[in-house]
């Protein structure tokens, strides 16, 4: 089997190196704005929601969550409010989005998540969210 110059089977090296750029450490870093974040978080608050939660994951209705990011050196903080059914066993709902919520945001941004604080803004029941409504 023939290869190209440089290709994978050549084994010339990173394409890096060739291109003639300074090593890694000297390029710089990729920052990721804490909205960016924060939207991320936001989405996958959404998904651990409607999975842990057994709520409708309704982007625009009255349970999508809401989440703030503050990155710092390459970790970040969460903050995420939402809202939650009742009844469940809050607690263990609670830990698992936060668990959920971690994991994605880590796996999607390549930042460590130091924190996420979760507030529950309403419990809402089988009846307020078949209506649609919140109380």
């Amino acid at each position: 089997m023939k290869t190209r110059p440089g290709s994978p089977g050549e084994g010339a090296g990173p394409p890096a190196q060739a291109a003639g750029l300074p090593p890694p450490a000297e390029r710089g870093a990729t920052v990721i704005p804490d909205r960016v974040v924060a939207r991320i978080a936001a989405q996958a608050a959404r998904t651990a929601q409607s999975q842990r939660a057994a709520v409708p994951p309704d982007r625009d209705g009255p349970t999508a969550p809401h989440a703030s990011a503050a990155v710092r050196t390459g970790s970040v903080r969460l903050h995420l409010t939402m809202d939650l059914p009742y009844p469940s066993d809050i607690p263990r709902v609670c830990a698992r989005i936060q668990q959920d919520v971690a994991e994605r945001v880590a796996q999607l941004t390549g930042l460590r998540v130091g924190e996420v604080t979760l507030t529950v803004r309403r419990l809402v029941t089988a009846a307020d969210a078949s209506r649609g409504r919140v109380r």
